[in-house]
């Protein structure tokens, strides 16, 4: 029994690349405390790696490890079903033929196996966005000159004039560290110069934000809400931050939070045990 659940474990991995310990509660129907021991012991043996609040194959942990920092992979492991959701409903906006502009966070960076199909040109300082969407898709990829910052997953050119500047969307597609009835908050400076620089270049800001974000506060004011078009969350979001928002003359899209299904294509399952 124990073995069937390990390797059903496995064979879960093997499709989704990582998974949260709720998610391998309800497919496995087991216990959180049983699926943390399990993660432990394969972990132990060197069959998954673990993450904070779950586990991913050893390929996934290679892919990452080395491009992202520390702070954007745990970022991706929080909320993921809110996460999913949003990025697949700001995904459905997009038009082939169209350019948009995505910038570097943890949901925006979901939407790159949604657009796997598309024919778009997209702008955006992520580089692990731009490496995604250049081995998955056929999407035209812009991105600026500069450094590379890990952590926050964000190239930022030192010049006010790079390839970026002179790229004007339609959709310009942001996740942030909060948003408050006082506009769209950032915790990093950094980030701040990045997002700014590109805030203004699209006809559209979307906003995506999981229903957690409504309750951070920050001290850097990235732009008012009167520059916000929409704002993509979950259904978990309050009433009075919908209401708030709609005042402010936003659009607001809520989904109902969702499960990532298997990813497609073949891939080298883990050894299995016998």
């Amino acid at each position: 029994m124990i073995n069937k659940r390990r390797n059903d474990l496995l064979k879960l991995l093997a499709d989704r690349r990582s998974a949260t310990v709720h998610q391998l509660v309800e497919t496995l129907d087991a216990s959180p405390s049983t699926i943390r021991r399990d993660i432990s012991w394969l972990a132990a043996r060197n069959l998954v790696a673990r993450t904070r609040g779950g586990a991913e194959t050893l390929q996934q942990k290679r892919r990452l490890n080395g491009y992202a920092g520390e702070e954007f992979e745990r970022n991706l492991q929080c909320n993921v079903e809110r996460k999913h959701a949003i990025a697949r409903r700001a995904a459905a906006m997009c038009e082939d033929g169209e350019t948009i502009i995505v910038n570097a966070g943890s949901t925006t960076f979901m939407m790159a196996g949604f657009l796997a199909a598309r024919h778009l040109k997209i702008v955006t300082n992520s580089f692990l966005m731009a490496e995604r969407l250049l081995s998955t898709s056929q999407n035209e990829v812009v991105i600026p000159g500069g450094r590379v910052y890990r952590d926050q997953n964000v190239i930022l050119s030192p010049f006010d004039n790079d390839a970026t500047g002179d790229q004007y969307a339609s959709k310009m597609f942001m996740s942030v560290y909060g948003l408050s009835m006082l506009g769209l908050v950032e915790s990093d400076p950094v980030l701040v110069r990045a997002e700014k620089r590109l805030i203004g270049q699209a006809e559209q800001l979307v906003v995506l934000v999981d229903s957690s974000k409504f309750a951070r506060r920050a001290g850097l004011i990235l732009c008012s809400l009167k520059q916000v078009h929409t704002v993509i969350t979950d259904t978990d979001v309050g009433d009075l931050a919908v209401q708030w928002l709609e005042q402010a003359g936003i659009r607001v899209i809520t989904v109902v939070p969702e499960v990532p299904p298997a990813s497609a294509g073949a891939r080298r399952e883990p050894a299995l045990l016998s």
